[in-house]
């Protein structure tokens, strides 16, 4: 297929991107960047956060993770719909009680400004580290089947598609993303289900046909019994159950979006529906996944992992299908990636330069300084993708889980402490050391099980123990005396 023609398309698609930012960004404020103006439309938000949760890591990644490990990762998508019940139950209520704008306020009205802004300190680190990883291996897919052909280099790539996402986003911000996220999982949804049934078609299957030579091949096993197991069944789902919690409860770019919404039960309604709508897409990828293998198996490729899907859609399917995977890749990644540098902006400006505290600051110079920071992160974001591209790491899902375990850890333990106990600690350094410690001992710990005579793995668990650390770390300096008035 030819690269140009693909790269039309693309253009023609970040084309229709810029119109509806244009149209949803008139008369655009800082409210309207920062939280929508609290007049999102719920239905959209459930819509726009499939995008926003799935991202190209799920479309290219879970795909690809078949053959290892069968279906397994509905182990972890079980998890997640069991922390979407306490996101809606437990962490809604009291974000929308306090009336927050970044929801790392909470540790301020509970602990002091030196645990908010080790809270917001460790979102901006766990979201510019995990929105990297997913752009880079979206980008790292457009570069290899599209722009390697045009003899274009990997960096400018990474530019132009950065200046893409910061375009449609610079003013909007979250009142534009509301609306883009809708249309981009829009696109991103009706491309998996086209590409489900046209290799379901082509291997001559219907859907139980499909099942049955799928499960033959061992692919459809769903949980893991060994207990030293990275993969094993009760780690999986307890950590996808903590990894939701975490890295969408009590992370700004998932909850700015949610707490746009202008009432706490219609933000509940779009939690639970969006909760249960991802159960069966993860299913689909999954699925996917093994027709994909089989395929591959059929005409005999010797491709796997991340380099599946891409191979099949690109080079051994008819064009049509190819631009469909192409347009549903770039809309499984601007979702995660504008989402990210728009809560990025957000929380530095509001929770470390601390804007919307200073009465000196004109809605002018917040302005500008928004625009200033939304650029900078931009180009941080520039530098974390060559990183990933120097690293040259196959398998992203996992580094993604890895290091969401040892960076929202710390923000887990945070909030527990706050919501679980009525203690208070000293608002001093020993807050932000014991958030920097409990990692660097789960890093440890981590090794030394590993090399163990039992060679037991610690998985996507490793979030739990992270945040059970840093919460028996706040406890230790932490003494009985009425909470400040937030639970």
């Amino acid at each position: 297929m030819s690269a140009s023609l693909l790269f039309g398309f693309v253009l023609a698609y970040f084309v229709i991107l810029l119109i509806v930012a244009w149209f949803t960004s008139r008369n655009a404020n800082n409210d309207s960047f920062f939280i929508g103006n609290r007049n999102s439309n719920w239905i959209l938000v459930a819509f726009g956060m499939i995008g926003t949760s799935l991202s190209g890591v799920t479309f290219v990644s879970v795909p690809g993770t078949v053959a290892a490990n069968a279906f397994t990762y509905m182990q972890v998508v079980l998890g997640y719909f069991l922390g979407y019940l306490v996101i809606a139950f437990v962490l809604l209520p009291l974000y929308y009680r306090l009336n927050l704008t970044s929801i790392y306020n909470y540790l301020q009205h509970r602990f002091g400004t030196v645990a908010y802004k080790t809270g917001a300190l460790f979102f901006i680190i766990s979201r510019t580290v995990g929105a990297t990883a997913r752009l880079y291996l979206v980008i790292n897919v457009m570069q290899i089947f599209i722009l390697d052909a045009l003899h274009v280099p990997f960096i400018v790539t990474a530019i132009v598609i950065l200046l893409m996402i910061l375009l449609y986003t610079f003013e909007g911000g979250v009142k534009t993303i509301v609306y883009t996220d809708t249309l981009q999982t829009s696109c991103m949804l009706l491309g998996l289900v086209i590409c489900v049934f046209y290799i379901m078609q082509q291997l001559g299957f219907h859907f139980t046909g499909a099942m049955d030579a799928i499960s033959t091949k061992g692919f459809t096993r769903i949980f893991n019994t060994d207990v030293n197991s990275k993969g094993f069944f009760l780690k999986q789902i307890i950590g996808g159950a903590f990894i939701t919690i975490a890295m969408t409860g009590l992370d700004q770019e998932m909850m700015q979006k949610n707490i746009s919404v202008k009432t706490l039960g219609d933000s509940q309604k779009n939690i639970i529906s969006f909760s249960v709508v991802l159960v069966f897409v993860n299913f689909l990828f999954l699925l996917l996944g093994g027709l994909l293998y089989l395929f591959a198996e059929q005409h005999q490729l010797p491709v796997k992992g991340d380099d599946l899907f891409p191979t099949v859609a690109l080079n051994h399917v008819p064009p049509a299908i190819g631009i469909i995977f192409i347009i549903a890749l770039i809309s499984a990644l601007f979702p995660s990636a504008d989402g990210a540098l728009t809560a990025l902006t957000s929380s530095f400006c509001i929770d470390i330069l601390g804007i919307k505290r200073d009465p000196l600051l004109t809605d002018q110079r917040q302005k500008q300084i928004r625009r200033t920071v939304h650029l900078t992160f931009t180009v941080v974001f520039l530098l974390c993708i060559m990183i990933f591209k120097w690293l040259d790491n196959k398998s992203i899902i996992n580094i993604i889980l890895d290091l969401a375990g040892y960076t929202y850890g710390p923000l887990l333990g945070l909030f527990a402490f706050g919501i679980l106990t009525k203690r208070n600690f000293p608002d001093n350094g020993w807050v932000t050391l014991i958030c920097l410690v409990s990692p660097v001992i789960c890093y440890l710990l981590s090794k030394y099980l590993a090399a163990s005579p039992e060679g037991f793995q610690i998985g996507i668990e490793l979030l739990v123990i992270n945040g059970l650390l840093t919460f028996l770390g706040l406890l230790m300096i932490s003494k009985k005396t009425a909470a400040k008035q937030t639970n």
